[in-house]
């Protein structure tokens, strides 16, 4: 090895370094993700799309300025769908991409997708309202190889003592990112209108591109910069059992990931935990506006406050199951089942509580942010879980279960437009929010009874290959001979 590759460590480690851009990149992804929902609040003429439903104008309970287009409310949920068609498109193929190609640039040309669509978006707005939803669905393309891109990154990464903490700095940053766009989005289209939430929000991004393409690689052995030898040897020896050398070409073993229940567990776990991660996403700050009447950049504020929670109770949570696995107080497997219950069954209590508090506002804040504070849960819970089961294939196993995770994403803004058309009322909401309550039940009972945090025999389908190869290679002839039989080499 190289000296020039060891001479620029020290400090925090490299595979920190990671996880923070890693959550940067994340954060990033998530603010285009929710922009549109406050964007799409300052976009629209309110006043016309009342009166066009017959529904009565109360200057007095108007909260919000009228702006230029007459989207109704199935159009308005139209529109926050159609990112999650773009998000499923892209979700398989980035798996298989990230594991055989470069998880790096599947994530940078993630995060430029986004960039270049939301500099787009305000003339595509402008011109027709199908052009938006275009530059969403293109957003929806980059977003989805996001999960699975990183979870391939932390595959090759993060010791297996340090998975839950690094995979919880990284997904974090969806918190993060939900806070900054929430509010930096609310005080643009305030102050200077809602054309700069999607101008400032792109420009800003292109810094985080440059960073991780001259700062991280796709795994230790290829880092040359701010990564010292002991850190590399680290590394690859905690990775020596559980993640092969010829993993990367290996086959996708679909049917035994299909007839896997610790898998499946999964896979509901995740679809389920959506349900209620894209009603906070995508409908909290519609909730805010419709029943709690608070105005645009109060509303953009308390819709953030959840998500800045979570981000903190995510890092508190991630390094005490870590600590205590340490300690040998729990195994994998329940740290990964605490974490999954936090992001159950408290939300699940919460969005009881808020159905019952109709109008009180502080009641509702309250019930909210606690709800999605514990949200958090789920990064050092079912989603670390992939890596645990079957690190080879982790980026795959992430592509599928959030394949059919992003469903909600799809239907969530289009049942709730039609829920709620010219019936914006606390009745409509208690039956939104108990349809989530259900969801979350589900995937509490599930996970609990089924989760395992164990690697899977099939997670090493390409072993024999690999022993096989070797054996080869130590069975080769003591002497080849020429045409005439004389001997013209030995090997051991």
């Amino acid at each position: 090895m190289a000296i020039h590759e060891n001479r620029h460590g020290g400090g925090l480690p490299m595979r920190y370094m990671m996880a923070i851009m890693g959550s940067i990149g994340m954060a990033i992804i998530y603010g285009f993700k929710v922009n549109a929902s406050v964007a799409i609040v300052a976009m629209v003429n309110h006043t016309a799309v009342k009166l066009l439903s017959n529904e009565t104008v109360n200057s007095t309970t108007k909260s919000v300025p009228d702006g230029p287009f007459v989207w109704n409310e199935p159009l308005q949920g139209l529109i926050k769908a159609s990112y999650f068609w773009g998000y499923l498109v892209s979700l398989i193929p980035a798996g298989r991409m990230s594991e055989l190609l470069s998880a790096k640039w599947v994530m940078n040309a993630s995060v430029l997708l986004n960039v270049i669509a939301s500099l787009l978006s305000p003339v595509a707005a402008q011109m027709h309202y199908s052009l938006f939803i275009a530059m969403r669905f293109i957003q929806g393309l980059g977003g989805g190889v996001t999960f699975p891109a990183m979870h391939v990154m932390v595959s090759k990464w993060a010791p297996p003592s340090e998975r839950s903490v690094l995979t919880s700095i990284i997904y974090a940053g969806t918190a993060l990112g939900t806070v900054i766009a929430l509010l930096l989005s609310g005080l643009l289209a305030d102050h200077f209108g809602w054309v700069w939430i999607f101008y400032v929000e792109g420009s800003l991004c292109l810094i985080w591109c440059t960073a991780w393409w001259l700062m991280v690689e796709d795994s230790p052995e290829k880092q040359k910069w701010f990564i010292t030898l002991e850190e590399k040897e680290l590394i690859a020896s905690s990775l020596n059992q559980s993640l092969h050398k010829s993993s990367h070409s290996a086959s996708f073993p679909w049917r035994d990931v299909i007839k896997s229940t610790p898998f499946l567990a999964i896979l509901v776990a995740h679809f389920c935990s959506n349900v209620g991660w894209y009603m906070m996403l995508i409908e909290l700050p519609n909730y805010m506006n419709q029943i709690l009447k608070f105005q645009l950049s109060e509303n953009a504020g308390l819709s953030a406050m959840p998500f800045l929670c979570m981000w903190i109770f995510t890092m508190v949570l991630s390094k005490s199951l870590a600590v205590m696995q340490e300690k040998t107080w729990i195994s994998v497997t329940v740290s990964r089942k605490i974490g999954t219950l936090f992001a159950s069954a408290v939300p699940m209590l919460c969005l009881i509580g808020v159905s019952y508090v109709d109008h009180n506002r502080v009641m509702a804040v309250t019930f909210m942010t606690i709800g999605g504070t514990c949200i958090g849960g789920m990064y050092c819970g079912f989603l670390a879980n992939h890596i645990d089961i079957a690190p080879n294939f982790a980026g795959t196993l992430v592509s599928i279960t959030n394949f059919f995770a992003t469903i909600p994403g799809l239907t969530i803004p289009i049942v709730v437009g039609k829920l709620t058309e010219g019936n914006s009322t606390s009745e409509a909401w208690r039956v939104i929010f108990f349809i989530t309550v259900a969801f979350y039940l589900v995937e509490m009972l599930i996970y609990t009874m089924f989760g395992t945090g164990k690697e899977q025999p099939w997670n090493n389908v390409n072993s024999a290959e690999v022993h096989l190869e070797e054996a080869s290679e130590q069975t080769v002839p003591l002497k080849e001979k020429n045409t005439n039989g004389k001997v013209v080499s030995y090997k051991n």
